[in-house]
């Protein structure tokens, strides 16, 4: 399904819809402040696997990302963070940013794994947040790649339907997408450093 909702005022119909699926153990594919995400229920160890199968990597290795609703869910999946970082992720967050923290025990056991990291996104995004909060708990996200050597991420979203049609259940147009990816941020030990430079900027908020 190509579902049509606007970022400005998105449809509570619509919205509870997508809501509807994850739990239901479905994908969807969903636009961020950065480029669109795939992205299932994190509770569905299922279908976190049919999201690594659609990548092509193993569950254990992947590095997914949680999208949450606020900083109010960190407790949920981190060891506790230091004010430093703390007040950097308040600063920074919502944004296009992805923040690498210690996980808590309850993140290898989603991921059946010995992960003892967790990346942590809070996408400037009304749609993606709404889904998160109506849904009640995180989604695990994973960028949508390009076959294009050239363009890295498809940001058209009816381009994206096209080729996961088969594969997700719902893809969500929320207008194009960017094609620069979130900003890294690795906060493991309190030391902060920009893994993978992206479309935010870590030094605007420092």
């Amino acid at each position: 399904m190509l579902l049509k909702i606007y970022p400005e005022n998105p449809n509570p119909r619509h919205i509870k819809t997508v809501v509807e699926c994850l739990s239901d153990g479905g994908i969807v594919i969903y636009p961020t402040d950065s480029v669109y995400g795939i992205g299932c229920d994190i509770f569905k160890s299922r279908t976190v696997e049919r999201v690594a199968e659609i990548k092509g990597i193993r569950k254990e290795n992947a590095n997914f990302s949680f999208v949450c609703y606020d900083l109010s869910q960190l407790a949920d999946f981190t060891k506790p963070i230091s004010n430093t970082t703390f007040k950097l992720m308040k600063r920074a967050l919502p944004g296009p940013f992805t923040f690498i923290l210690d996980a808590n025990n309850n993140v290898p056991k989603l991921f059946q794994s010995k992960k003892k990291t967790v990346g942590i996104r809070i996408p400037d995004n009304s749609i993606a947040r709404t889904i998160v909060n109506e849904l009640g708990n995180p989604i695990m996200s994973t960028s949508v790649h390009d076959d294009d050597h050239i363009i890295e991420y498809t940001t058209d979203p009816e381009l994206i339907y096209e080729r996961y049609k088969d594969l997700v259940d719902i893809v969500i147009d929320g207008g194009f997408g960017d094609n620069e990816p979130s900003t890294v941020i690795s906060c493991i030990g309190d030391e902060i450093v920009v893994v993978r430079q992206g479309k935010g900027i870590l030094e605007d908020y420092l």
